[in-house]
């Protein structure tokens, strides 16, 4: 599947997007993002869901790469002032991990990427670089946006973007009260989600291994 193609959303009407939807709600929060929103139609929509019932009005802050997802993505919430959409690679091009270090990964780690080819997994991983290049997106999202709205960290994120920028990303927003992850059997979330469970100053509120490639989610014990 191309990095421009419009698909289908993973997250819609399961146990994960319940849990995304009552964070939205209940949470005190005044800045939320999700990296990786493609057209909208899943994670996003669970958010939207969950913060137009929170007396706090959030704002979710919305990361998408693919220029033709983040069009349908920004049409679908032009109305809605809760949520802003912003074209950009979540990190700098930088932030990619060698094609070396996947090659480890998928030789000492099992994870759902072995149902594939390494060939197939190395081709994913230059068609995302290259995209970002050829398409001149902007880069660094993450620190822009903590940048334009003057905050120092997001009360709550989700990772979902790139399959190889997770642990990049988690770098950037370690620390928010709220982190929930996608694809924790995978690359994208396999060493976030490691640390995270390791770490004593946040706890495990949810998660489960066996819906899709796995997610989880992640309190910070105040």
């Amino acid at each position: 599947m191309g990095i421009t193609e419009i698909i289908q959303p993973e997250i819609k009407d399961d146990e994960f997007y319940a849990v995304i939807s009552q964070i939205g709600a209940q949470l005190p929060a005044r800045h939320i993002l999700e990296i990786g929103s493609s057209s909208g139609a899943g994670s996003t929509e669970a958010w939207v869901k969950g913060i137009t019932q929170n007396s706090a009005q959030p704002t979710l802050h919305c990361i998408e790469v693919s220029r033709p997802r983040f069009e349908v993505l920004q049409r679908t919430y032009a109305s809605n002032k809760q949520v802003k959409c912003h074209w950009t690679s979540s990190v700098d091009l930088s932030r990619f991990p060698s094609k070396k270090e996947v090659i480890d990964f998928y030789h000492s780690v099992p994870s759902i990427l072995n149902q594939y080819s390494l060939e197939q997994v190395l081709g994913w991983l230059e068609q995302d670089i290259d995209y970002i290049a050829s398409a001149k997106a902007p880069t660094d999202g993450i620190r822009k946006i903590l940048r334009d709205e003057q905050i120092y960290t997001f009360d709550a994120v989700l990772i979902d973007g790139s399959e190889f920028l997770g642990a990049a990303e988690f770098s950037e927003i370690y620390g928010a009260p709220i982190i929930l992850l996608d694809d924790i059997c995978g690359y994208k979330c396999h060493f976030p989600y490691q640390w995270l469970k390791k770490d004593p100053s946040y706890k495990c509120v949810a998660e489960n291994t066996g819906l899709r490639n796995g997610y989880a989610a992640f309190q910070k014990i105040q």
